[in-house]
This record gives structure tokens, sequence and C-alpha cells, in this order.
């Protein structure tokens, strides 16, 4: 009872009060990948992220040695690190995200796991156009939180005094990466009910490069908003998929129609493979363009 009191104590504080939180590395002996290392934030307000074997090998299922994969909402890597051991250290891993306060985690587990991983961290929005943004956070400890174009904004109260530059994801690769672009092969998204804005964002890549996508369809969206999303990947030439979890052995469900992306009302994750590269089964046809 004690520490449950001594913890509530401390979530409340994380909610109120801004300060910046340590973090530790924690050791994960995978069977087939060995030695990870990990650094979790000791924000009260953040759960501990334990990698698996499990959710690489889900990874791989999309993911070759050697390709150039992207992190939107990469968040402080607990999904980036499991994406780079799939593309390993000779392919190129974007870990992407616009929260100062997760950011400076990302860096981190950047630079550890150098020699199974190759994580370029970028402190950015994804928009449509170049652009300053606020990020703007419920929670004193910014724990999570989003995008705005001005301080005034549903996402909370707490407002990082420096903007985060907005990229236009396309241009930016264009420029920085074009000799990657063959590879591109994977893009996660996880932007807390943007996704759909993200992928609009994003179509010409899409439609350019077919990279397999993965986006959540957030709970608390309105109906139209998630049967908008399925249809804004649904058009670019995709079959979309639910996936219970990030494992190697998930439950899997095509949805074949947006008004069926209404049946669940809670927070579910999607996965979208190009037509051409699915099998007769459903299975993605891996291997570059």
């Amino acid at each position: 009872m004690l520490k449950y009191i001594k913890q509530s104590i401390r979530r409340k504080k994380a909610r109120r009060i801004t300060k910046e939180y340590p973090y530790r590395i924690s050791e994960y002996n995978l069977e087939q990948d060995g030695i990870i290392q990990f650094a979790n934030w000791e924000n009260p307000l953040v759960n501990t992220i334990t990698i698996t074997q499990s959710e690489v090998n889900f990874f791989r299922k999309f993911i070759n040695q050697g390709d150039f994969v992207i992190d939107i909402g990469a968040n402080i890597g607990d999904t980036t690190v499991p994406i780079a051991l799939a593309a390993g250290k000779e392919g190129v891993t974007l870990g992407v995200d616009p929260n100062p306060y997760v950011f400076k985690l990302l860096e981190v587990n950047a630079s550890l796991n150098k020699e199974k991983t190759n994580i370029i961290p970028m402190l950015n929005a994804i928009s449509t156009e170049d652009r300053d943004y606020y990020y703007i956070s419920s929670e004193a400890s910014f724990a999570n939180g989003g995008i705005s174009p001005t301080k005034d904004s549903k996402h909370g109260k707490f407002v990082y005094p420096n903007k985060v530059k907005g990229i236009n994801l396309l241009g930016f690769l264009n420029k920085n990466y074009r000799d990657l672009l063959n590879k591109l092969s994977f893009i996660k998204i996880d932007t807390e009910g943007y996704d759909k804005e993200i992928v609009k964002s994003i179509t010409d890549l899409l439609l350019a490069h077919k990279p397999v996508i993965i986006v959540e369809s957030f709970g608390k969206s309105p109906d139209e908003a998630k049967e908008e999303l399925f249809e804004v990947i649904n058009k670019n030439g995709y079959r979309l998929f639910y996936f219970e979890d990030f494992k190697d052995k998930t439950n899997i469900q095509e949805i074949t129609i947006a008004k069926a992306m209404t049946n669940w009302r809670h927070t579910i994750n999607i996965y979208a493979l190009p037509n051409e590269k699915v099998d007769s089964s459903g299975n993605l046809i891996k291997g570059h363009p």
C-alpha cells in the first residue's frame, strides 16, 4: 500500500511539475540477437519497455537486413530499436519525434547497440510543408503531447518554449537520402490520432516507393476519421490488416471496407501492404523494388 501511495504521488507531480527525469540502461538477452541495451525513462507516467525477440521477428516479416526504414512518432525508441535490429547495421533507420523530452532518450537509444543497429534520431514533426510548430502536452513532464501552430491547443497547457521544425518527408528524403530511396521498405506511424494526416502528407512517397506502412487507428477518433484513414491508405494501392500486437505470431484480420474500421472502439494497430507485393495468401512478397 505504501509503495502504491508513493507511486501515485510521483505520477501526480509528473502531471503538474515540469522536470527532467533520468534514464536507466536495461539489458535484454534475445534468443537470436543476443544482448540488447535499452535506455528506459524513469518518468513515473511511462511504463518500462521490454525488448523481445518476438517483436524483432514481427518486424522482420517486412524488413530485410540493409533496408531503409522510418519510424514516425518514435518516442524514446521502443519500436525504433526492434525495427533497427531488423534492418541491421547495414541498414538505415530514421527515428523521428517532435517531443524534445523523449528525443533525449531516443538519442541515447540510438547510441546503443551500434554493432547491430544504425539509428539516426531526428527531432522533427512530419507535415505537408516545412514550418515550425509548438510542442504541447497535457502533462508537465511531457510524457506525450502533440504539435500545434499556436500555443492555444487541444493537446494541453504545457508548452515547450522552443519551436520544433516540421518537415515535408518526401522533400527531406530527396534532399538528404536520395541514394537510399530505392531501399525504402517500411514506415511506421504512431502520432496519437494524427496518423491520417501524416499519410496524406506522404502520399507521393507511398505512390513512388510502396513501402509497407504501420499506423494506429486512434480509439478516440470519430468514426468518420477512422473510415477516412482506411480510404487514404487503400486508394494508394494498399491492402489493410488489423494485427493484435507487435509479436511474431499475432492475430491478424484483413480489413476490406472502410466501415469495418469502426468495429473497434479502442486504439488498434494496422499494417498495410502494397497490392503488388502481396501473395495469394495475403503475405508480403519481400525484396527491394
